[in-house]
């Protein structure tokens, strides 16, 4: 069982930036990968960074650069940096679990609300 709490949404103005947290309990960052999915008003849920329990990242398409994921072992958090806000980054931002190898488990969090207003 993997518990996860995000953090750190909020209203925000275009261009400026936001740092989600990600708490996870009931399993370690190093046996376990992470997810950050977003879900726009009206969308579907989309993968937008995912962190392996090795540390390896990976991005969705047109969002590197701009987002960084990471995570503090020690805290057993993992981070989404957000810079660069637009608009259309506006959705309901959850964190998910899964298996080393980014099969995903059916762990969610409730979700983190970010709104960047143009």
């Amino acid at each position: 069982q993997v518990q996860l709490v995000e953090s750190g949404g909020g209203l925000v103005q275009a261009g400026g930036s936001l740092k989600l947290s990600c708490e996870v309990s009931g399993n370690s960052l190093s046996r376990i990968a992470i997810g950050w999915y977003r879900q726009p008003p009206g969308k579907q849920r989309e993968l937008v960074a995912g962190i392996s329990n090795s540390g390896n990242t990976k991005y969705s398409n047109g969002l590197k650069g701009r987002f960084t994921i990471s995570r503090d072992n020690e805290q057993n958090t993992v981070y989404l940096q957000m810079s660069s806000l637009k608009p259309e980054d506006t959705a309901v931002y959850y964190c998910r679990a899964g298996f080393s190898n980014y099969v995903w488990m059916d762990y969610w969090g409730q979700g983190t609300q970010v709104t960047v207003s143009s």
